[in-house]
């Protein structure tokens, strides 16, 4: 064995403990050096959707851990072999594959390559979900879909513009059912990340499991169904899929900006399948909707937020929800770092540019790159490499913070502007960027200085 497979049976202890006992059985059972020289290692593993899922989730672990073992960057390369012989493993370390699927009934039973619950957001749940009139409906049937799933509302169709919500009730939905129903599979995918992979089982001529890996689940969760429009061949192999949860009674949950009656290049089949269940749309949050967004946010800030402040931010951020708790972020950071009081003249100085009276720049996902790259000393093509040099992390994870806060942009989308990195690295560092800006003057400055200059035209 050469010395990378050395390293790599030296490190498999550690990645092990880090990644948790699961994730290792899950996805690591058959993985096993193949190749390496002294700066590189090529891992072999026995399937194309445990190569996806590793590189997706756990890739940048394995580099981390390798080298700061070796003492140098290393490159980590990943290959499928399906012939390969793996050895014998030890009987708790292989985890149980899924059954054959009976007619008209999904199965329940969790293999390597299927969770019972896949692509959730733990901090997405009803509870965290502020319900007014603007999203009453939407959020009781979602509520009714979670406690009896393929019974009522099937499909659930959720509309409404970027940053109300409809996100928020899918992973609530799944979160619901994966607690309430342990044996039945949840599998939360955005639309773009199933184009993806399309053309990946097409290129790989995986498509059988692909078909396996979206129709073999109990609730089904969508996101952006709208990026389907004017894409024919996707649009088939989508209906295919919805039909076979119908047929099955299984859940299907959709979201996306606008009804489907008005998808303009949408197979006609596709468009009343679609239109088959409970279509309910969400709305912009009226006033009192925002100040109780605002007030349940409060709750887990370290100071104390006036009434007042969180009146100013509610009556001047109207729109999106995102951007109403991007604002009170902002402001009780600043607070928090300077140790001071937050009052009305304090936001209102700090939110000056939110509430200005003119039509905001728009912001493209480039014009953050580059903005973030000239701000940190970087190059755009740095921003997008694999490289996990820390100072660079940062920058990277600013930037993808900012592109949440000025656009409209999915997460898949930013996450591939970014190199193709899976969506879950942006989740991370937003959240990461959110927390640290209340803890680092530098971040906090930092966030601010760019959205400044990109606002400005600087």
């Amino acid at each position: 064995m050469t010395d990378p497979g050395r390293l790599w049976d030296d490190c498999t202890g550690s990645l092990r403990q880090r990644m948790g006992e699961a994730a290792w059985k899950a996805w690591f059972y058959g993985v096993r050096p193949a190749a390496g020289d002294a700066d590189s290692i090529t891992l072999a593993v026995p399937a194309a959707l445990i190569q996806e899922r590793i590189e997706t989730s756990f890739l940048p672990l394995i580099t981390e851990e390798l080298s700061s073992a070796r003492g140098s960057p290393m490159v980590v390369r990943l290959v499928v072999d399906t012939d390969a012989s793996f050895g014998e493993q030890d009987e708790e370390d292989v985890a149980p594959r899924p059954e054959a699927r009976a007619p008209g009934r999904p199965s329940s039973i969790a293999g390597p390559d299927r969770p019972m619950a896949e692509g959730l957001n733990p901090a997405y749940t009803f509870s965290g979900f502020v319900t007014g009139s603007s999203n009453r409906f939407a959020e009781a049937a979602a509520r009714a879909v979670a406690d009896t799933p393929g019974s009522a509302y099937n499909p659930l169709f959720i509309y409404g513009g970027s940053g109300l919500g409809k996100t928020h009730l899918l992973h609530a939905i799944g979160n619901y059912v994966h607690a309430h129903f342990p044996q039945r599979r949840v599998l939360y995918v955005p639309t773009e990340t199933f184009l993806n992979q399309f053309i990946h089982s097409i290129q790989t001529k995986a498509q059988p499991d692909l078909k396996r890996r979206y129709r073999d689940c109990d609730v089904l969760l969508v996101d952006d169904v709208d990026l389907l429009e004017g894409k024919e061949a996707f649009q088939e192999e989508f209906l295919y899929t919805l039909n076979d949860h119908f047929q099955n009674s299984t859940q299907i949950v959709l979201s996306a900006d606008r009804a489907p009656k008005k998808f303009l290049t949408t197979d006609d089949r596709l468009r009343s399948r679609l239109l088959a269940g409970i279509t309910t749309a969400i709305e912009p949050p009226e006033l009192e909707t925002r100040l109780a967004i605002l007030g349940k946010k409060a709750e887990s800030s370290a100071i104390s937020i006036p009434p007042e402040v969180l009146e100013f931010i509610a009556v001047n951020v109207r729109d999106n929800i995102r951007e109403l708790e991007g604002a009170l972020t902002r402001v009780t950071a600043f607070a928090t770092l300077n140790q001071e009081p937050l009052t009305l003249f304090l936001a209102e100085k700090l939110l000056a540019d939110v509430v200005a009276s003119n039509l905001p720049r728009q912001v493209t996902l480039e014009m953050i790159l580059t903005a973030t790259g000239e701000l940190f000393g970087f190059t755009v093509d740095e921003l997008r490499s694999p490289s996990r040099r820390r100072p660079l992390v940062t920058a990277r994870q600013v930037g993808m913070y900012v592109c949440r806060q000025l656009t409209d942009h999915s997460y898949p989308t930013i996450a591939r502007e970014f190199g193709g990195r899976d969506h879950t690295t942006v989740i991370h560092a937003v959240s990461k960027i959110t927390g640290l800006m209340a803890e680092r003057r530098q971040i906090y400055d930092q966030v601010v200085e760019l959205m400044r200059r990109l606002q400005s035209g600087e």
